[in-house]
Formats: structure tokens, sequence, C-alpha cells
């Protein structure tokens, strides 16, 4: 994060009391944040929880049904078109055009930022170089494989020099190598002071690359923090594992629950969390091969916050 003169953080995006409703469905239900500039901001949630209904309204392109959204010390209402020159966005979905070439595409982006001809040209092949697509500026955009459109949409982002840049599942489809080199890249953009947005379902992508990270589920914020302080509060930095058959199932979850262990059954296992040492487990089970330790991750916070039951 970075801070203000006075060593102060400085908030860039405030909401207050957010909806967003679709008739008698709520997508957005009294949403509050403040995104600090030049942090990474993570916004995690399955599908369905709401998140690119927030960053519709975020990114001024869809109305609000009640609430405020401040940016930039000033009412997004009252000034959308000041933000929106200072915004970067990569899209989930490819709206690149398919009749134009990859440096054309970037050209023709610039236009909407009133961005002189020239500086374009040297702002296009630098993004363009950045991301390892030179050599195709001047392929057709159905010519590219799906890497390479998701790599030229996070290049076309930051040709306005964005001071806030809200990307919707960046890396979705990426191969390791692209996915890294995005990575790398975004994570350069903090210390040029660039707030990043990031809306994903990959959980290491949200640990390697957020300040902090938000849950949201049905609309609402379930819990906000750094992935290591979610990671401690809900679930422990440690958590055990004991395989289960259908004949001693009942009997070790009962002893589980007298012996007062926060634990949830997932499938053929049994997940126990916020226990340190294996002491409160001796005599559980017969084989010590059906207990395992394993470090928490981000994805077991995810679960336990919205549950493990697809909602569409």
């Amino acid at each position: 994060m970075t801070a203000g003169e006075k060593g102060f953080l400085v908030t860039i995006i405030k909401t207050r009391n957010l909806t967003k409703k679709f008739g008698d469905l709520v997508a957005v239900d009294d949403v509050n944040l403040e995104i600090e500039e030049g942090e990474c901001f993570g916004l995690l949630g399955p599908n369905g929880a709401g998140k690119t209904s927030l960053i519709r309204m975020i990114t001024a392109v869809s109305p609000l049904t009640s609430g405020d959204i401040w940016m930039l010390d000033g009412d997004l209402r009252s000034h959308s078109q000041q933000v929106k020159a200072v915004l970067g966005v990569v899209p989930q979905l490819d709206n690149l055009d398919p009749d134009l070439t990859v440096f054309q595409n970037l050209m023709t982006f610039a236009r909407y930022f009133d961005i002189p001809k020239r500086e374009a040209h040297r702002r296009s092949m630098e993004v363009l170089r950045l991301f390892q697509l030179e050599d195709r500026c001047n392929s057709r955009i159905r010519e590219l494989s799906g890497g390479m459109r998701r790599r030229l949409l996070v290049a076309r982002g930051l040709i306005n020099l964005p001071r806030i840049l809200v990307l919707d599942e960046p890396t979705i489809g990426l191969d390791p190598q692209a996915k890294y080199l995005v990575w790398h890249k975004l994570v350069e953009l903090k210390s040029q002071g660039v707030t990043r947005l990031l809306c994903t379902q990959n959980m290491e992508e949200a640990t390697t690359l957020c300040d902090r990270v938000a849950v949201m589920h049905q609309g609402k914020i379930m819990s906000l923090g750094t992935a290591a302080d979610l990671i401690s509060r809900y679930v422990g930095n440690k958590i055990w594992e004991i395989e289960l058959n259908s004949e001693e199932k009942g009997k070790i979850v009962n002893e589980l629950e007298n012996r007062g262990l926060d634990f949830e059954i997932v499938g053929d296992k049994v997940h126990i969390f916020h226990l340190e040492s294996g002491e409160s487990l001796n005599g559980l089970v017969d084989s010590p091969e059906k207990l395992r330790r394993r470090s928490a991750t981000l994805e077991d916070v995810f679960f336990r916050l919205t549950g493990r039951s697809l909602a569409e």
C-alpha cells in the first residue's frame, strides 16, 4: 500500500451501503468497502456472488440502485468521466475487435482517451513488448491463441496509464508461463502506485498478488483482511485431515464433538481446524496413515465462508 505525504493511507475507492437490484434479485447487498491507493485488493466469491455487478458499478457501467461510491475524492455519479479517464479495465469476456490487427486494437482503444497518435503508437508498442506480443503486432485477433488474447486484454487496460486498474479474472485460461508473466507485471505496477482491484476465483492468485481480500457471497461481504489474517481467523495455520470409512465415520465424528474440536466433513475426510498440536487427536484413529497435517490456504477459508455447494 502507498501512503500519503504524512504517512497516512489514502482511500481511493470507497463504497457506502452500495446495493444493486435486478427486480427482486439483490445482486449486491449493502456493501461497504474502502480500497487504499496503490494496493492490490482482491474480490473473491463463487459464481453469482455479486462480484461482477459490484465491479460494473465501480467502473460506472451499471447504475447504482442505492448507496454511494466515491473515487478519487469525489462522488462517482457527478464525475464519472474524470474517473473513466484514469481507469483501466480488463474484462472477463473477450471484447477485442476481430476485424482489426493487434496493433490496430490498441490504437483504436487509445482514441477513447484522446491520446495523441504518436504517443498512442509508443504506448502500444511498449505494452506489446511488456506482454511479449510484439511479434504479433500485425496479426488479426482471430489468429491469436486464447492466452495471447488474454495478455492483449491486460495490455490494452494499461494503454491510458491508469491510476486504478480493474481486472476481472485476468489469467483465466492462461498456461503457467503466461500466468506468471501477467502476475509479474501486475506486481510491478505496485511500485508505480497503481491501485489494482482484482476479481478472481484463483486462490493462489489472490494470495500471491493481493494486499487484502474480501470474500463475497450472496451479494454480501462475508469477511475482509489479508490472506494470512483470514487463514488464521477462520481455519488456523495448520489443518489436520482424517480419512474416513463408512464403519468408523459416526464414531470419529462423535468423538470430535465430545472433544470440542472445530471440524468439517469433506467427502471421505474430516478437516480439523485451529489445532496446532495433534495431542487432542490421540487414540482417534487406529492407523497413523489415516491422519495428515498440512498448511491451511485461502481456499480453505473460501469454503468455510461460502460453503461447498454449487450455487448458480
